[in-house]
């Protein structure tokens, strides 16, 4: 038997309490709304292991059309805990990155719509400008302007 192999990696999901609030700050971004449907009953439970649920999602899509965000509001059942404020060296997931081509112009106008800059705007090397922003609903997202053609992967390659 053939080992398995991924594809590509299509998308990552998050779970937010307004789905048009995130909708809204992640077109601001730049992502395009690709889809937005309603996913319910016992077959959807049975991937989750949630049950018999209600879900809404909205599929957002990067202008290069390669990646994917998930959006989903739980309407049934609700939501259980909330891991929005918990500090960037919390286990689990952390955040989004996203690449930009002018951060001071996005994060300017990010925080007129209620974002909060989470540190400051740094730079690493002469590679990237890069910073946190707690966007819609308290979400940590990542945006990091590319300064050169070399990369943080060229680095971390040389360091092993």
């Amino acid at each position: 038997m053939q080992k398995s192999k991924i594809l590509q990696m299509h998308n990552v999901g998050i779970v937010v309490e307004s789905l048009d609030n995130a909708i809204t700050f992640f077109t601001e971004i730049g992502l395009k709304l690709e889809g937005r449907a309603m996913v319910e009953g016992e077959w959807a439970g049975r991937v989750t292991g949630l049950g018999n649920q209600t879900v809404e999602i909205a599929m957002m899509v990067t202008p290069d059309g390669n990646s994917r965000l998930e959006l989903s509001q739980f309407l049934n059942p609700s939501t259980i805990s909330d891991h929005r404020t918990a500090p960037v060296n919390s286990l689990g997931y952390l955040r989004v990155m996203f690449a930009v081509d002018n951060i001071d112009e996005l994060v300017s106008r990010l925080i007129r719509l209620g974002a909060v800059l989470v540190g400051e705007i740094v730079q690493f090397e002469n590679i990237y400008r890069l910073c946190y922003i707690r966007g819609a609903e308290g979400l940590l997202i990542g945006l990091a302007e590319q300064l050169s053609h070399k990369t943080a992967t060229d680095i971390l390659d040389k360091s092993q």
